[in-house]
Order: structure tokens, then sequence, then C-alpha cells
């Protein structure tokens, strides 16, 4: 039994926020201490195999950590010393938020799922940015997400992004227009055509690069087209796909499956992977996706529909630290098994 599967009672018995923060804060204070490069020996896959080229940027591995899990910037250096291959901070927002009411974040540990109706709690643009011109960058790439202010009116949306990303230009690898979170009133109505091409378009002409989108699993496939036309149209470079979902599946077992908000985990991992290949079979810019992803079998089938890379976050809470690294192994063994030379040669070999 690993160190985690002792730990895993204890941080459970908290409520999840709480045990959130406390591994949060536990990541802080490893973050540029000698701990840090003990852990990287640990948990990090060195292989050139599975190196991933997508929107401009190398991946030292395709598996990454998805937003939500470091809203602040403040552990994207530990995080990528657990083995992951790139980490997406944020969302950020362009005024400091305390979030929704809690409790806000909920387990579904008989589903190994998460809802959560956070609603973008962060310290706003301007403390992010200013950590993230103080304070050393990851070894692998950085995305910064993006959300609207909860605030801000929704005719006004382009504004309140591009604040941000000015606060922020300095600190990313690539940055993501998020308008597909549950949690924060009337954001998904920015998913239609018009409010996509003016906040897109804005972010575009600031020198916002690389710029992508992040769709909704609850889309309906004509819309999920419409928002494909913008980002050929303005050339974005790429979508991530998907967010969480507010739809509730039939098999779900846990007490607290009727709570309101955002569902993750291994729930929506088939669905994230359908809408991954449809947008894959549609748009020649890299995919990012996210759904549902905690083994070996569930990233490689993710890659395998088109993904470039994948991120996760539920998954880190139910399997633990080694999560990146084990899948990492398990990509490479996959790789040997099916004859391909590497993580490149397998993404979207499923597609028609």
């Amino acid at each position: 039994m690993g160190v985690y599967e002792l730990l895993k009672p204890a941080l459970f018995a908290l409520p999840p926020e709480t045990a959130h923060n406390t591994t949060h804060r536990l990541l802080r204070g490893v973050q540029g201490t000698p701990a840090e490069s003990l852990l990287r020996d640990r948990y990090v896959v060195n292989d050139e195999r599975l190196r991933v080229e997508a929107f401009g940027t190398t991946f030292p591995t395709p598996v990454g950590v998805a937003a939500g899990f470091d809203k602040n910037a403040e552990i994207p250096r530990a995080l990528a010393a657990l083995g992951f291959g790139h980490v997406e901070v944020g969302g950020v927002t362009a005024e400091k938020q305390a979030g929704n009411p809690r409790p806000r974040l909920f387990r579904l540990r008989e589903d190994e799922a998460l809802i959560n109706r956070m609603g973008f709690n962060n310290e706003g643009a301007d403390v992010v940015g200013d950590r993230l011109e103080r304070e050393p960058a990851p070894n692998v790439p950085m995305g910064i997400n993006i959300g609207k202010s909860k605030s801000t009116p929704l005719d006004e949306a382009a504004d309140d992004y591009l604040y941000t990303y000015r606060q922020v230009a300095d600190g990313g690898d690539y940055f993501v227009v998020n308008v597909s979170s549950p949690n924060t009133p009337g954001l998904r109505e920015l998913q239609n055509r018009a409010a996509l091409e003016e906040i897109l378009g804005t972010l575009s002409d600031a020198g916002a690069s690389p710029l992508l989108v992040k769709l909704s699993p609850d889309l309906p496939k004509e819309a999920v087209e419409d928002a494909l036309g913008v980002v050929d149209e303005i050339g974005l470079d790429g979508v991530i796909a998907t967010n969480t979902t507010t739809s509730r599946p039939d098999e779900l077992k846990s007490p607290g499956r009727a709570e309101r908000g955002g569902l993750s985990g291994k729930p929506i991992e088939g669905a994230a992977t359908d809408l991954i290949r449809f947008v894959a079979e549609r748009t020649d810019v890299p995919v990012v996706g996210v759904g549902g992803v905690s083994d070996a079998d569930g990233a490689y089938e993710k890659i395998r529909a088109g993904a470039s890379v994948v991120q996760l976050y539920t998954g880190l809470v139910y399997e633990g630290p080694a999560i990146a690294r084990d899948i990492n192994r398990g990509l490479l063994g996959r790789l040997d098994r099916d004859g391909f030379d590497t993580v490149e040669d397998a993404i979207g070999v499923d597609l028609e």
C-alpha cells in the first residue's frame, strides 16, 4: 500500500475543500525546497517517446493538470515535480472573487467523481499577474485559464477577458478562454457564435497566443460546430474539450449526486472522449482532452480519439500524487504494445 492510500482515509474524513486546501498548503511548502527535487526524482518520467508538440508548445509528457486545481498560480512547480507535463492555472478573473457560498465542493466517492460550484473563486488578475512575475516558472508549459468576473455584464465580457489577459500575459505559455463553467450565472451564453467572435477576436487582436477555447460537454452538436467555425475563422490555436457537466448520468450511486454544480470524474469519461472525437474530426487544431482521466487506458483512449494532450483534476483527488507517473509509464507500455514509436504517432488513430 502506497503512502497516499494510507493518508487518503484521513484526507477524505475532512470536508472536500478543506482537504484540497490542506494538500495545496503541503505542496506550497515543498515548492522551492530540496523536497521538490525528491518529488521530481520519484514521479517524473523522462522519455522522448512521451513528448508532444502542440500549438507551438513542447510538452515533455501528454499528461497535465486541469484548471481549477491551482486557481491562483501558487504551486505550478510542485505540480510539475509530481510528473505532470503541463499545468493550467486559474480560472483567473479580472476582479478578486470569493466564489459561491460553502459547501461548494462535494465528493461522490462511489462514483469516483466530484461536483463543484466554486464560482471562479480566485485572488484576481492583479494579484495573480504579480505572482507570475515574481515567482519562477515551472519547467513545463503553464497555461492560464481566463474566466469572466461575476459582476461584469455579458455585453462587457470581451473587455473583462482582455483586462485579465493583459495582467497575466507575460506568465503563460498558452491562454484559455473559459466560457463553459456552469458556476458563473450566464457564462455559458457566451458560447454562442457572436459572443465568441467578439471575445476571441478581441484577445487575438491583443496578441494572445497560443489562444484556446474551452467548451462545455452540454453544448448541442450544432453549437459545437458553430464554435469550431469561430476557431477556424479567427485562427485559434487549439480547443479544450471538455469542462464539467450539469447533467447527471442515471448510473450515479452517491448520495450527493443531486447537488447543484459541475460534475467531473469517471462518470463523464465516455461523453468527454466522444466530444473529443467529434471536435477532432471537424478541426485541424490540436485538442486538449479533459474529463474522467484517471489511468493510462483512459488517457490513451482520448489520445487515440484525437487529443494531443490530456488533463485531469478529479483523478488526482482519488488516485493521489503518483497518477501522472503511473499514466506516463502505462502509455509507454501501450505504445510498445501497439507498435507506435511516440505518443504523437497515436494521436487520432481511431478517427475515421
